[in-house]
């Protein structure tokens, strides 16, 4: 596909990288010489330096043969202005960044006059996972599947967990609850793995489970399942606000630290039920006042990822059942996430460019993809995706285990008339099924492409 990318920011830069890699043929405008001189000299994609507002520079990047234009400045108006323009001068599909409530909540607005065929919040997307994490604590991450029914849950194996030192079928072969393992990073390298394979202390494993068993699950492979009352959220940016206002609706009482007085002040305003302190975040002292030890969840959202990694440490130190949240966006700390113990970590850009992949995926065919939904999981190194069976599909009526598929390609679960439930080798596929593939390879649109 030809896409165009306006706004080289965190998101946009991620974004770019993502579909310059599936092999898209990208075009970046940002108003920034040096943006574009950097990006084009890591990425290879097309720069031009100006607005997206600027007709003759829309004209430049051939915006009239542009399958996709997708914006991500920072300003609202900018990116419905480049979309509504974009449009006009040909442009098949536009995708805007949207963060103002008042645009967000308008779909109508946004579909019929201006025409977006998708809007993305970056911010409301990263506080709706952070929510799921705090539903289950024990968890790394949560991620859904089956319109709600199953969801794949990660976790590290910890010392004295139940898991250590088994194998996959010696121990899940017994287990009361229903799951499946379908991935394990082990140090740098990842595995979809057998029965055989045998668990390690520090492991980090994904499993597909069903969302009313997610509480035994972990019980019965030794994780704590505290309850999350009490919050503190350092930084009060958008992702807080949003993640706030939901907390206090679900009965959380929440803490918000901000240490600029106006915004701290707005904070106040909006949402009068929250505990809001203005002060230094990295105040040791002050957070020691305010209950930090006392609290069941930290969420670390300021805009220095240093911060957020040594406030969560903070936290964890002074009692390891408090839940962490860390907001991660360089990705040179990849590796450092890996060997330090901050919980779950939250990177805003990889949510955003997961939903913009997903969009890209489904129309980068002449006729619309099965795929219902993607997520990359364990540091973005996994996808999991949802296909909805075509009547079509070269794989029906095979069982499981007659169907050749690719290396490193797992089939997790099937939601079939409503019901959910984790196949076995005689199990077969039938048309309108919904499926969940985990898998370590990249670009698979179509459920028939996970064939061998």
């Amino acid at each position: 596909m030809k896409i165009t990318i306006v706004g080289i920011g965190k998101v946009g830069y991620t974004v770019t990288e993502e579909l310059s890699s599936e092999g898209h043929d990208v075009t970046i405008i940002d108003r920034s010489t040096q943006v574009i001189r950097d990006t084009t000299g890591n990425i290879d994609v097309i720069g031009i330096c100006g607005s997206g507002t600027n007709r003759a520079v829309l004209d430049e990047a051939n915006i009239k043969d542009c399958d996709l234009l997708i914006a991500l400045t920072g300003i609202d108006e900018t990116n419905l202005l480049c979309c509504l323009l974009a449009k006009q001068m040909g442009a098949k599909e536009t995708i805007a960044r949207i963060r103002g409530k008042d645009f967000y909540d308008n779909p109508e607005l946004l579909e019929n006059t201006i025409g977006l065929s998708m809007s993305v919040n970056p911010e409301l997307e990263a506080a709706e996972d952070i929510k799921r994490v705090l539903e289950f604590p024990a968890a790394k991450s949560v991620d859904v599947f089956a319109k709600g029914m199953i969801d794949l849950v990660s976790f590290t194996v910890e010392d004295g967990s139940l898991l250590s030192g088994k194998t996959v079928k010696g121990y899940f072969a017994s287990a009361k609850e229903r799951s499946l393992i379908c991935a394990v990073r082990r140090g740098n390298d990842v595995y979809i793995p057998d029965g055989d394979f045998k668990f390690e202390m520090g492991d980090v494993v994904a499993a597909l489970v069903p969302r009313d068993e997610i509480n035994d699950f972990f019980k019965n492979i030794g994780l704590p399942m505290n309850i999350v009352k009490n919050v503190m959220i350092i930084g009060g940016g958008a992702i807080a606000m949003h993640l706030a206002g939901d907390l206090v609706e679900s009965g959380k009482k929440v803490t918000i630290v901000e240490k600029d007085a106006l915004k701290a002040q707005n904070i106040s305003y909006q949402l009068p039920a929250v505990n809001v302190i203005c002060g230094d975040g990295t105040n040791r002292a002050l957070l020691l006042e305010e209950g930090i030890s006392d609290m069941d969840a930290v969420i670390c959202l300021t805009g220095f990822d240093e911060e957020n990694i040594v406030l969560s440490l903070f936290a964890r130190s002074l009692d390891p059942a408090i839940k962490t949240v860390t907001k991660v966006n360089k990705i040179v700390f990849h590796e450092l996430m890996r060997t330090l113990d901050v919980g779950s970590v939250v990177y805003p850009k990889y949510i955003t460019s997961n939903r913009l992949l997903r969009y890209v995926r489904i129309k980068q065919k002449h006729v619309m993809s099965n795929l219902e939904t993607l997520t990359r999981i364990i540091d973005n190194t996994v996808e999991a995706l949802e296909f909805k069976v075509g009547e079509n599909s070269k794989l029906l009526g095979q069982t499981l285990r007659e169907m050749k598929l690719k290396p490193s390609v797992l089939i997790g679960c099937i939601n079939r008339d409503g019901n959910t439930f984790i196949p076995h080798g005689d199990d077969v596929v039938k048309a309108g099924d919904f499926v969940v593939v985990v898998t370590t390879l990249s670009g698979i649109s179509d459920f028939d492409e996970i064939r061998a």
